[in-house]
């Protein structure tokens, strides 16, 4: 038995809930509509100015920070399965990997992507 096998159900798990439940919602949701509805929502409050507007390129740097740590940490699940197999070279390869993303870190910290002023 492969030993991504329990990954794999769990993964096929998570899908079968959330379709269920985006089939469930759309089926015994109420479905009556109104023009409020298809406002904007701004935390309650009306709506202004143009929906065109300029954001800061902060925003942007911390959300592609965030994607790249986050895809990168997807790649320390298969090295957990298969931690005892891979032995000591396995965890040298990790362990470059994860400096490699440290020093990612540090320069982006050190650049200031990461302060939010």
């Amino acid at each position: 038995m492969s030993p991504y096998v329990p990954v794999v159900i769990v993964c096929v798990l998570c899908a079968i809930i959330v379709g269920a439940m985006v089939s469930l919602n759309s089926l015994l949701g109420p479905t009556a509509t109104n023009p409020v509805k298809h406002d904007p929502f701004e935390c309650g409050n009306p709506p202004t100015g143009s929906a065109f507007g300029r954001f800061s390129v902060r925003f942007y740097m911390t959300a592609i920070l965030f994607i790249l740590f986050d895809v990168e940490v997807v790649f320390l699940y298969p090295w957990a399965v298969l931690f005892r197999d891979l032995g000591m070279f396995g965890l040298i390869e990790m362990m470059t990997f994860l400096l490699v993303l440290g020093v990612g870190l540090l320069y982006a910290w050190r650049r200031g992507a990461l302060e939010w002023d």
